[in-house]
């Protein structure tokens, strides 16, 4: 029987709510659809937002800093900066900041502003004109060092004692160096310093910049690389000794960085691997015999009287004046301690002074 023909009314009826059902259903997938889609789209850019703020900021709070008093915990972004003994100051003008205070340079200064010419220009740079110089080279300030209010201190570089940097941490957290006194390598005080700032990314680009320089100027003296080198300082006052820095101090660091090597007659008389110098008799001048060149603290009128010592006289390098004395009213005295503003300031200088004496050997 054909129901539809007999009653089209309850026929059309059905048809109509069939159709009501089905575009119903399908607008309700749409909106599923569009609601997905939306979700979707906010969590992509919720991602892109965190993905974001994790570009900017790499640097999580707290952090720990180990050294050789242990390890410095710094809850938050450093605001107030300052830095102590040598060098310190130059890492952070390098990176834009101004430290609210930091210590007088204690040689190669010129006047009695306490201030290398290096970073004198860096604060000119920053436009800052009465820097808070810390007049600390008989000892540290401790109260001028509290009362400059600093998040951190940084110290990287330095030779704090163990009471010393007991005392600083009343004031605030402490970079120390990382293992010995005065034996930081730059880079690694850039990075450590840099680290104490909430400044790694920088610190690191730093040192690029810094490594690519020393290469250029480098590559211009070929006849430096692989010489014999020992940084050794002599007193006119008193021939009977001499005092040698070792390959754990920057300044020696810094004299392999240029391609240079340390003859083992110096390196096998070291006993203490972490220590920055030695002083040795004058009966073992022999140690340095192997020299192509030395580097040291004096002036003409010292190398004179070296060459007329009867056992001093005998070492090549002196005989041979194959010698870079660096006078201590010049600023290039503080250049054998680099920072990356001190090296910028006075490579080309450094880099002709051994490069000199270098010649001088080979004649």
């Amino acid at each position: 029987m054909n129901t539809f023909s007999k009653h089209p009314f309850f026929s059309l009826l059905i048809i109509a709510l069939m159709f009501v059902f089905i575009v119903g259903c399908s607008n309700q997938e749409d909106t599923a659809s569009e609601e997905t889609g939306s979700d979707d789209a906010s969590s992509e850019e919720s991602t892109e937002e965190s993905d974001a703020s994790s570009t900017e900021d790499n640097t999580s709070y707290p952090m720990t800093i180990e050294h050789a008093f242990g390890e410095t915990v710094i809850e938050e972004q450093p605001e107030r900066i300052a830095t102590i003994q040598w060098g310190n100051q130059d890492i952070a003008l390098a990176l834009g900041v101004e430290p609210v205070g930091f210590s007088a340079a204690n040689f190669g200064v010129q006047d009695d502003s306490g201030l290398l010419p290096w970073t004198k220009e860096r604060l000119d740079e920053l436009g800052v004109e009465n820097p808070n110089v810390f007049q600390d080279t008989d000892g540290l300030d401790f109260e001028a060092i509290a009362d400059s209010n600093p998040d951190v201190i940084l110290a990287a570089y330095s030779g704090i004692t163990q009471e010393d940097y007991d005392l600083l941490t009343e004031i605030a957290p402490v970079v120390a160096y990382p293992e010995a006194p005065w034996a930081t390598a730059w880079r690694e005080q850039v990075m450590m310093n840099a680290k104490g700032m909430g400044m790694e990314e920088e610190g690191q680009q730093l040192i690029e910049d810094t490594e690519a320089l020393v290469e250029e100027k480098v590559a211009e003296y070929p006849q430096v690389e692989g010489k014999q080198v020992v940084w050794t300082n002599f007193s006119a006052e008193d021939l009977s000794q001499m005092h040698i820095y070792t390959p754990a101090d920057s300044r020696v660091k810094f004299l392999e960085e240029l391609g240079m090597t340390v003859p083992e007659g110096v390196t096998d008389m070291i006993d203490d691997e972490e220590s920055y110098s030695l002083n040795l008799s004058s009966e073992n001048a022999q140690a340095l015999s192997e020299a192509d060149i030395l580097v040291g603290y004096g002036n003409q009128e010292l190398l004179e009287t070296l060459q007329a010592d009867p056992l001093l006289g005998e070492i090549p390098a002196i005989e041979r004046g194959s010698v870079v004395f660096i006078e201590s009213d010049s600023p290039i005295v503080a250049a054998g301690t680099p920072t990356p503003l001190s090296i910028s300031y006075t490579i080309d200088e450094y880099m002709e002074m051994i490069g000199e004496a270098v010649d001088q050997a080979a004649e």
